[in-house]
């Protein structure tokens, strides 16, 4: 279990480094608790890496994603992240291909994880409209239910909006422009067309008969219209003068998709969604008790593997032609299940240290959030996990006798939610509270009954951490006194601070200091091993002989010129002596393209040292002590 921390900056650098840097990265989302990356290529021990950090619960490769489990705290990681990597600039057509499904998985995580709380937070509303009606049914007709009702369907009457803005980034499209064809199909205008449409009336375009499709809560119809987009814009730039694409771009865009979408993808994909939507409730219809139990019983399974937003088109559908889900009313005895066994696990534990987990993973288990607990409690223990599975699997087949359902969309279906399955029928809400009862109770049972191996984890734990601690007691005891960091370049010597990069000027890579060339040449600061040479051949990372990483950064942005105007003298894992010539830049070329010479040179592994910057604001020449450092504990 990773230890809690309050440094997510630092752990945003460490991911990004850890998975081959930001060069590596072709696209970044998040849901309520992981971190996912899309990479060109995943290196071999980044899994070892990452999952090592401290904050990180977790990694799970799948469905061409590299998924980072961090827990609730996830958005303060990816806020720093989307800082590291501008996802803007990098193509979609590096992104690995994988099989259809993992694509389609991948693309719906995308769109829908950045506003999932959203829907959650409506959802929770209109669960508490049902409650207080229940209460009071006069507060149904009082202006104060009237507004508070719109407030919670806002975000579902204009979906499509929100996935414009998503989907758009994931496909590489102008944002506004899909905002404002996906704005089109929500429209009043448009909702009374379709009305006329379909009490009888024709209506055409360009002589092409219009659908009575409507728009307001679909999925399909606004993410293919911006898929479709991403493709036309990239055609309309390429086709238009420099001098008027500003204007024409959007303008043809607009033009092109609203009525595309509106003739022929609309109506298309909304049928798609129909019948994906229909041939599950035809399943459930067929054999309600053993849909119920696979839902109930392996749904935390596959959310293990980060694939459950796969199914939410399905549902969205379902209650925007139904009013109603059967699908969620089982996840959620699937999820609180899982809680259960979390507060099982706490009764049955005999070690303190398992106890405050536990307790603390079944409390955040209510509010439908359960990586915490999977991860850290009843997946690590294996036993507990399976329990869960058993007890969400036969509450939810309980709750199929009383005909449970969804009335109202639940982003993060738990606990909290059940109030959702009060609706037109009386037994709904009955069955859900049978079936949440039999989950939770039941896990806490089975795992009291069947036990777990506490002793094995947390020897386990218990070793890697002593190896943790003594390879941080060698880390920081390295040098055995003062080691000088030697000048790379020739140069103007200036602070980290004060060079115009956020990334390098705040720390996040590491201390040290920016040198403005004189020369051409990089030379190495002492003996060592070149770790890594960036494809760009712009940056190079080099290991000393007594611990001390070090990165050399030539120029700023010159990632962009793909190489040309570099010329590496080493190659990767090469010995090197200090002096030793590894790189020459063409100072002119660099220049002529716009980017600057300062040069950041960081000991990226600093925290274990105590430095001493020299030279500042002065000119030096290679070869010339720059920094002093010190062990930490010397």
């Amino acid at each position: 279990m990773a230890q809690s921390i309050r440094d997510y900056e630092k752990l945003a650098v460490d991911i990004v480094d850890a998975v081959g840097g930001k060069e590596n990265i072709v696209n970044a989302t998040r849901c309520a608790t992981r971190l996912r990356l899309v990479l060109k290529e995943t290196p071999k021990d980044a899994n070892k890496k990452v999952s090592g950090l401290t904050g990180v619960i977790t990694v799970v490769e799948n469905n061409g994603q590299f998924q980072v489990v961090i827990g609730t705290h996830v958005g303060k990681v990816f806020d720093k992240v989307q800082t590291l990597v501008d996802l803007d600039e990098t193509s979609s057509e590096d992104a690995p291909k994988g099989s259809i499904v993992n694509r389609v998985i991948a693309t719906m995580s995308a769109v829908f994880a950045p506003f999932i709380y959203i829907l959650a937070a409506a959802g929770l509303l209109q669960g508490c409209l049902i409650i207080i009606n229940m209460i009071n049914p006069g507060f149904a007709s009082t202006g104060t239910y009237e507004v508070l009702s719109f407030i919670s369907w806002a975000p579902f009457t204009f979906l499509p909006i929100f996935i414009a803005i998503t989907a758009s980034k994931h496909f590489k499209c102008n944002t506004f422009i899909a905002v404002a064809c996906c704005a089109a199909l929500v429209s009043p205008d448009w909702a009374s067309i379709a009305s006329r449409i379909a009490g009888g009336e024709a209506v055409t375009f360009l002589g092409i008969g219009l659908a009575e499709t409507t728009y307001t809560s679909t999925v399909l119809p606004p993410l293919f219209l911006v898929l479709a987009l991403s493709y036309l814009e990239k055609f309309v730039d390429k086709v238009i003068p420099e001098v008027v694409k500003s204007l024409f771009t959007p303008f043809i865009c607009i033009l092109v998709m609203v009525p595309l979408t509106i003739l022929v993808i609309g109506p298309v994909s909304d049928g798609v969604a129909t019948a994906i939507a229909n041939g599950y409730n035809a399943l459930y219809n067929f054999a309600p008790v053993i849909a119920a139990a696979v839902i109930g019983g392996f749904w935390q399974v596959v959310g293990i593997f980060g694939v459950h937003w796969g199914v939410t088109p399905m549902v969205l559908a379902n209650f925007d032609m139904y009013g109603q889900d059967t699908f969620q009313a089982f996840q959620t005895m699937a999820v609180v299940a899982q809680m259960g066994a979390a507060f099982g696990v706490f009764l049955k534990s005999k070690r303190q240290e398992t106890k405050s987990v536990a307790l603390s993973a079944g409390i955040t288990g209510i509010f439908g959030i359960t990586e915490p607990t999977i991860y850290g409690v009843t997946l690590r223990f294996k036993k507990p996990f399976i329990c869960a599975c058993i007890s969400g699997a036969v509450a939810a087949a309980v709750a199929s006798f009383f005909n449970s359902v969804y009335y109202v969309y639940a982003g993060l279906p738990g606990l909290l939610t059940v109030v959702n399955a009060i609706g037109a029928n009386p037994t709904s809400i009955v069955g859900e509270l049978i079936g949440c009862a039999i989950a939770i109770i039941g896990s806490i049972v089975l795992v009291q009954i069947v036990g777990f191996d506490e002793g094995q984890a947390s020897d386990e734990e218990n070793q890697e951490n002593e190896e943790v601690k003594a390879m941080d007691e060698v880390a920081a005891t390295v040098l055995a006194g003062t080691k000088e960091i030697k000048s790379p370049l020739s140069g103007k010597v200036i602070a980290l601070s004060e060079i115009d990069d956020p990334v390098f000027a705040g720390g996040a890579m590491g201390n040290g200091i920016a040198i403005e060339p004189t020369d051409n040449k990089v030379y190495a600061p002492f003996d060592g091993e070149i770790e890594f040479i960036a494809e760009s051949k712009h940056a190079i990372g080099l290991k000393s002989e007594d611990g001390v990483e070090l990165l050399i950064h030539v120029g700023m942005d010159t990632v962009q010129m793909d190489g040309k105007g570099f010329d590496v003298k080493v190659k990767a894992n090469e010995k090197v002596k200090a002096g030793e010539l590894l790189l020459e830049f063409d100072k002119e070329a660099i220049q002529k393209a716009g980017y600057s010479l300062i040069t950041p040179v960081v000991i990226t592994n600093s925290f274990e040292f105590e430095q001493k910057q020299l030279c500042l604001d002065q000119e030096i020449s290679y070869g010339k002590s720059i920094i002093n450092l010190s062990a930490v504990n010397a």
